[in-house]
């Protein structure tokens, strides 16, 4: 493996997506997937940050979510979803102060069918309006208010889109100035941009032909869409948009979609899921299915940007299957194993497990991991959710508990905002206290 030190300069925060009126929203604002940056990180401090001694008890539990494996954005005291219904997939805004359904609007005309049916996308909040993506492939901005629809466009229909496997399209989309980005996937439209108010296409990636790769598990890797999420990068002093895709990891032009740089390494043939870790010229990913993990960094070339490789860790060692990660100053925690969510701290710069690796946490299974005041939430595949110190120093587990309603597999992922924690669990949701 190779490796090398390398001065941090912090992570990057990618462009805000929301008014700063939503994301200081007295409430507590969680606006989008993984929250205000895409980063998984609560900004919260002063909260409870000890579970043995005071675990977190329900404020309420409503019902009405639909099916789905779908987290909440928060704004302005309304929590908005995406779920299964009889009569399609829907986006639901329920009320934060009691789980009360405020509306709902099905974006299909029945529920769609794919491995593990269910909803998969976070809804992106952006002043009155919010924009999703369905798990059959259509994106749509609504109004918030009423949840109105403004305009939708299909993506096999209008780019001939395509999954790398079929469980459904599962990414939550971007918001970035005037456009809204998403990922169809395949070889016309990898990457759109759209105007976020007429739905109408500004520019389009393509991939070049590639001749038959596989990935590191020995399965044939595709032109699909993944299913990550895109971030924003500076890297190499050039703005660009960065996500795991079927051919790997990707970072395209923001200006016009060009295809900057490919990383085929951190793919396989099956599912290439977590978002990707931004941090300054350097971008880390990982990927299941007996991958690995890498950090590469982005350097300035005469006609765009290159991705050297600082590392590669093979999946035996270190992957992430789903569930994400974040980089809490100079380290990157996540649950590591496929299926297994070893809690694991990981040196950034180096690659270097800290701690974990194996070490089995409080719960079994895959774990959906974010950040709030120095410690981690791990909120595992069989519904247990646990508190550990995000430090280096060593693994310190401060509690955990079971949910009142556990329906799994709960893959859903957690969401801290206003001193409390949100955990949806299929057609449930259920709000705690994070008071100390």
């Amino acid at each position: 493996m190779k490796s090398f030190c390398f001065a941090l300069a912090g992570f990057l925060l990618a462009v805000t997506p929301v008014s700063a009126a939503e994301l200081n929203a007295a409430s507590g604002g969680w606006p989008q997937w993984r929250g205000p940056h895409r980063d998984g990180l609560s900004a919260e401090t002063g909260l409870n940050t000890d579970w043995e001694t005071k675990k977190p008890e329900l404020i309420w539990m409503a019902d009405g979510m639909g099916k789905g494996y779908a987290s909440v954005s928060i704004a302005d005291g309304v929590i908005y979803t995406s779920g299964n219904f009889d009569d399609g997939q829907a986006i639901v805004a329920a009320s934060a102060e009691n789980g009360s359904v405020l509306w709902r609007t099905s974006l299909t005309e029945a529920p769609p069918k794919h491995g593990y049916d269910g909803s998969r996308t976070t809804p992106t909040l952006d002043g009155d309006r919010l924009y999703v993506v369905t798990s059959d492939g259509q994106i749509a901005c609504l109004l918030r208010s009423g949840g109105q629809v403004v305009w939708k466009r299909n993506f096999k229909e209008d780019w001939n889109g395509k999954m790398m496997s079929g469980w459904g399209f599962s990414e939550s989309p971007l918001i970035d100035g005037d456009w809204v980005l998403c990922t169809p996937g395949g070889k016309n439209a990898m990457i759109v941009a759209l105007n976020k108010m007429t739905g109408e296409e500004v520019w389009k990636t393509a991939m070049p032909e590639y001749e038959k790769e596989t990935g590191k598990n020995g399965g044939a890797i595709n032109d699909g869409a993944g299913y990550a999420s895109i971030v924003v990068s500076e890297g190499a002093g050039v703005k660009q948009y960065v996500t795991l895709v079927g051919r790997g990891l990707i970072g395209v032009r923001a200006e016009n979609g060009q295809l900057l740089w490919r990383y085929k390494e951190v793919s396989n043939g099956t599912a290439n899921i977590p978002t990707p870790i931004v941090s300054g010229d350097y971008i880390f990913a990982s990927s299941g299915y007996k991958t690995g993990s890498a950090l590469v960094h982005l350097v300035a070339t005469d006609d765009g940007v290159d991705a050297e490789e600082v590392y590669f860790i093979d999946g035996a060692e270190l992957q992430n299957h789903h569930g994400g990660m974040v980089l809490v100053g100079e380290h990157v925690y996540l649950g590591n194993g496929h299926g297994k969510g070893f809690p694991t701290c990981v040196e950034l710069a180096t690659g270097k497990i800290v701690w974990g690796g194996k070490l089995r946490g409080p719960g079994d299974g895959s774990a959906a991991v974010a950040y709030y005041d120095k410690h981690l939430i791990f909120r595992y595949q069989n519904g247990e959710v646990g508190l550990i110190e995000a430090t280096p120093k060593q693994y310190l587990l401060k509690g955990s508990f079971k949910p009142e309603h556990v329906e799994g597999p709960s893959w859903a992922h957690p969401v801290v905002a206003g001193g409390r924690l949100y955990l949806r669990e299929q057609d449930k949701l259920m709000c705690y206290d994070l008071q100390p």
